[in-house]
């Protein structure tokens, strides 16, 4: 065995330019790989397990996907508006705990300004954990003053005590700058939820902003819902969904998310395909490279086999220099993971408000580099033949 990792270790470094370029193969596709699947494993979890302390959320007729995205996580327009009687109705209805109401329409340089109240921040978001400021206070519900998340907060430079003015609309149009003036009374503590990447304002100030319709100070754009069990959930999807046309109950948030990841699975499947193509190549890139050097090694092994080496010892010194390769690569695809999951996670999380954590244990750390090590081993296969049937005479007679 020692022969065999010596054998292996020198060609490793006799042939270096070639081990790492294709090493470097090796560490893209798996890294891509690892990528593709910690990224497609974290969404599916993060944004099934987000619901912010709601069970549910109450919206114009439309989709109730739609109202999520609107509602829970900040990214879609909202369907319509719910009117104050509807609002007040599904407060007060026996089945449900708390409501709270929520107003968009209205944006501070890209990002989203929600109109609500107070007791939206005194909702766990989960269990054990409520929103907490990280400086200044709550703003006073009649008052044009702002709570700003954490992550809003960081990039448009926000603290306590600035001042700034909403604009029109969701998407970020410097003409439409309203008048009003809000003076920022808080940043929230980080939460890990898309309540991180939201301005926040009283309600009343977001239904009243100059220039909405005057409709909208009696409406709201969605209901957020906290049910007493999950048997009046199913109540109210069937008040709401099956028995009423107006409003649409969306219930419950996590099998709604899921659905999502359900239609764009193909997706997922379609990149852990192109990753194993990618990795198919690069072990075919081993044994190109191991391939060509034989030519280069015939005497060298010639020489070796002369001194009393073995065949399968050579069979097996160039298995486990591809191997070799193929371990130092998925070495570095750890690295590619950090770079590309990290990268991706960024921009998950300043869209959607939600935490990937790339590092979190998966199944795949495990099998994704032993499969592209065996790939690797495999490719080595061919060329330790090609020297296992070496004729050591014909490699040894002097070359005219």
């Amino acid at each position: 065995m020692k022969t065999i990792l010596f054998l292996a270790l020198r060609s490793l470094r006799q042939h270096a330019l070639a081990t790492w370029v294709t090493t470097l193969s090796v560490a893209l596709s798996g890294g891509l790989l690892l990528t593709v699947w910690i990224v497609k494993e974290q969404s599916q979890l993060a944004f099934t397990r987000v619901d912010t302390g709601f069970d549910a959320v109450l919206g114009a007729r439309g989709s109730p996907l739609q109202l999520v995205l609107n509602a829970i996580f900040h990214l879609e327009a909202s369907p319509g508006n719910v009117s104050r009687a509807d609002f007040e109705f599904i407060k007060k209805h026996p089945a449900v705990k708390r409501a709270i109401p929520i107003a968009v329409g209205d944006n501070l340089r890209g990002y989203r300004i929600v109109g609500t109240e107070p007791a939206y921040f005194e909702t766990e978001y989960t269990s054990g954990k409520a929103f907490l400021l990280a400086s200044g206070r709550m703003f006073d519900p009649a008052a044009k003053e702002a709570v700003v998340g954490s992550f809003a907060a960081a990039r448009l430079g926000l603290k306590t005590g600035d001042t700034f003015h909403p604009y029109h609309g969701l998407t970020f149009d410097e003409n439409h700058q309203h008048a009003e003036t809000y003076v920022v009374t808080g940043i929230l503590a980080s939460s890990g939820t898309p309540a991180d990447k939201v301005v926040w304002i009283p309600l009343h100030g977001l239904q009243t902003m100059s220039g909405h319709a005057a409709a909208a100070a009696d409406q709201v754009s969605a209901v957020l819902v906290q049910l007493r069990s999950p048997a009046a959930g199913f109540q109210l999807d069937m008040m709401y969904n099956k028995q009423g046309d107006r409003l649409t109950f969306a219930y419950p948030i996590g099998a709604i998310m899921a659905g999502l990841f359900q239609k764009i699975g193909w997706f997922d499947r379609v990149l852990a395909l192109i990753a194993w193509l990618v990795g198919l190549v690069s072990a075919a890139g081993v044994l190109v490279a191991i391939y060509n050097s034989m030519a280069a090694r015939r005497r060298d092994l010639a020489i070796l086999r002369a001194l009393g080496a073995r065949r399968r010892t050579l069979f097996g010194a160039i298995v486990l220099e591809a191997a070799a390769i193929g371990f130092f690569g998925m070495i570095a695809a750890f690295a590619v993971l950090a770079i590309i999951g990290g990268g991706v996670s960024s921009i998950i999380r300043a869209q959607a408000g939600v935490v990937l954590d790339i590092w979190t244990w998966s199944p795949v750390m495990l099998w994704a580099p032993l499969a592209m090590i065996s790939l690797c081993a495999l490719g080595g296969v061919v060329p330790a033949i090609k020297a296992y049937r070496n004729d050591v005479a014909t490699n040894l007679a002097p070359t005219s």
